[in-house]
């Protein structure tokens, strides 16, 4: 079975307070979009994972994809499989590549042996996975608070809008991230700013690791004003960075604007 383990983005990020775990609280919209890796299993004799595309870095037998097939074997006695990760998505770019991944994984696994586990059961397993693991479970735009593994409905639609989304080829840890920011609480609620209009977003709607990461890349601020410069709506980088998107009224073509670096650009849904 193959799967399309699609990325996301941050629209807003607020880190509001580190936790005695030390993790850190956050609100922030996650909402799906179309660029993806590629993940197939099929059963086999033996456990195996390989990968194409990019290249990743690290033990393979840590892949999170590797750990989501340990999890439920772990409960459920899983035969051998053979699983193959075509990895397009950029590593370090702030849009919760390997976290869709494993997510997609457990997906695939669920329906390869008709395990009939419940979206709050799969959500549970991603949790023990990676912060933002869970969201993609279900997929679709939610408010996430705590360490972005809690989700609340939002009424916010895109669909139909253009994204263009640039990765500098630059490759910012989370660790580095959180280096640069002192959690505190917003006087702005999320929530009530992102039913403004979306050309007001740029205004209220703000990410955090913006104010740190912009000051020891000067690239990324370049970036998001390059994106207001050919007409975004509203322009932000997303997560922990790198990658900074901007959104358009229809799918613009910036591939010459951005030619030094990774760019994909589609339609939101």
């Amino acid at each position: 079975m193959v799967a399309f383990a699609n990325a996301k983005i941050n629209i807003g990020l607020q880190i509001t307070e580190k936790r005695p775990d030390g993790f850190h609280n956050i609100a922030s919209c996650f909402y799906p979009v179309g660029w993806s890796d590629v993940v197939e299993i099929i059963r086999a004799t033996e456990f195996s994972f390989s990968s194409s595309g990019i290249d990743i870095p690290g033990d393979p037998a840590k892949n999170l994809c590797v750990k989501a097939y340990e999890l439920l074997k772990a409960d459920f006695d899983l035969p051998p499989v053979a699983m193959h990760l075509l990895k397009i998505v950029p590593i370090g770019a702030g849009m919760g590549g390997g976290s869709s991944d494993a997510a997609f994984v457990l997906k695939l696994l669920n329906d390869t042996f008709k395990l009939a586990l419940s979206t709050t059961a799969l959500q549970n397993y991603a949790r023990r996975l990676g912060s933002d693991c869970a969201f993609f479970i279900e997929n679709q735009p939610q408010f996430c608070s705590e360490k972005g593994d809690q989700f609340e409905d939002i009424s916010l639609s895109l669909k139909g809008k253009g994204i263009v989304l640039v990765y500098p080829n630059l490759h910012i840890s989370t660790a580095e991230a959180y280096a640069g920011v002192v959690p505190q609480k917003t006087e702005v609620d999320l929530r009530e700013a992102l039913q403004r209009p979306i050309e007001e977003w740029r205004h209220w709607v703000k990410n955090d690791f913006e104010n740190g990461l912009f000051q020891k890349y000067p690239v990324l601020p370049q970036i998001k004003a390059q994106l207001y410069e050919v007409g975004a709506l509203y322009a932000s980088m997303t997560g922990s960075g790198s990658t900074v998107f901007g959104i358009f009224e229809k799918v613009p073509d910036l591939q010459n604007i951005f030619s030094p670096y990774t760019v994909w650009n589609g339609e939101l849904t």
